[in-house]
């Protein structure tokens, strides 16, 4: 897949309009996690350096098209230490925009036109723009005005961000070292159907875990408790127990748990076997057998897939033993230069991010839908429209 890029492009004196993904976590108008927009930054430096004149484009929560001060992006342009403008739709700003000089639009998702690609509102969005650059890879997967409807509207090009994505996937997918493991948790199955498939296909093996291995136990004939899992998704897991079996992917399910009979952070932790989970037990992480299985398997490949914590990582130290293990094993082999290690999804970067490791992966990216869709073989309309063709 070749992009149309920002390399070499003459920007110098002209309005870009620049959409970032500043969906970031913010706890008492604070940001504790700033790592999309550090992500960012190489592009709205390299456009400020050439000299453009930028409006940067994000939305954060889901504000569902009405002006909820609650979902401003305040926090984040303070942040960055750029002007916010209140309204995304307002051009007043531009009459003394110097070159070099970058603001921050209020959050694109206050108009209803966002999320429904409205082209009225796309247009007023690229109003007074001379280019739009997409630097957002995280919300790519959806057609939104922001993503499709003013790069339809203006020459549009993609960031480094994106496209720095889009080419660490690409190689992975197309041309991966092997053995290539792949590691799928999470809460549900019925939402990674087709990743599952897709890495089923692409990978020699697979750890399934978290809620997803759950059900996968499940669907096996293990009890599982008073835990996650979905039971209507019972034939789908074995279904792509077959499919992976027919795609000579060998499949790695749970084969103990840590499990507690109370779903709280300071609850009393058990390890227990599959096949001896009660009925009043609740599955809070992987157990110890199976991390040290997890912790071999990736000591036997060359290039590892991650999206999903097996566990409650959030409730470290009791419950964050089988996610910190697969990340500590994974930075290990990467620094050892023995792994190509690629990691996407909110809860599996927070883990990285609580061990400190996170700058120790081959490649972390900044998307959790998009990550997974991308993988999946799926068009994401974002990008697709930014292909040199």
């Amino acid at each position: 897949m070749k992009l149309r890029t920002i390399d070499n492009l003459d920007v110098r004196g002209k309005y870009v309009l620049l959409r970032d993904d500043f969906n970031v976590q913010i706890v008492d108008g604070k940001i504790t996690d700033a790592f999309r927009i550090e992500q960012s930054m190489p592009t709205i430096n390299a456009l400020r350096d050439a000299g453009a004149r930028i409006a940067i484009c994000a939305h954060l929560g889901r504000p569902k098209g009405t002006r909820n001060m609650e979902f401003s992006l305040r926090p984040v342009a303070d942040f960055m230490n750029v002007p916010l403008i209140p309204d995304c739709l307002d051009r007043d700003f531009m009459a003394n925009m110097h070159d070099g000089d970058v603001v921050l639009l209020e959050n694109v998702r206050f108009y209803e036109g966002e999320e429904k690609n409205d082209p009225a509102f796309a247009q007023k969005l690229a109003s007074g723009f001379d280019l739009f650059v997409n630097d957002a890879f995280a919300v790519s997967h959806r057609a939104h005005a922001s993503t499709v409807g003013v790069a339809e509207i203006l020459p549009s090009y993609a960031g480094k961000l994106l496209a720095g994505e889009i080419e660490s996937l690409s190689s992975v997918m197309e041309n991966p070292k092997r053995p290539l493991l792949s590691i799928v948790a999470g809460s549900k199955v019925s939402t990674k159907i087709g990743v599952l498939k897709a890495l089923a296909k692409l990978s020699d093996a697979m750890i399934i875990g978290g809620a997803l291995g759950t059900t996968f136990n499940y669907a096996q004939g293990h009890k599982v408790g008073n835990s996650l899992f979905e039971a209507d998704q019972k034939d789908t897991a074995l279904e792509i127990l077959k499919y992976a079996a027919d795609n000579d992917c060998k499949i790695l399910l749970p084969l103990d748990k840590g499990v507690a009979k109370a779903f709280a952070r300071d609850a009393l932790r058990e390890n227990k076997a599959v096949d001896a989970i009660l009925e009043d037990d609740i599955i809070l992480d992987a157990g110890i057998d199976t991390t040290a299985r997890n912790l071999g398997a990736i000591d036997g490949a060359a290039t590892v897939i991650w999206n999903g914590t097996v566990g409650m990582a959030e409730w470290a130290p009791i419950w964050s033993i089988g996610s910190f293990s697969i990340a500590e094993q994974i930075a290990a082999r990467t620094r050892d230069g023995k792994l190509v290690s690629i990691v996407g999804g909110g809860d599996t970067v927070a883990a990285l991010e609580a061990c400190g490791i996170k700058d120790q992966m081959t490649y972390v990216s900044t998307g959790g839908g998009a990550f997974l869709e991308f993988i999946e073989g799926r068009v994401l309309p974002g990008i697709a429209i930014l292909e040199d063709k």
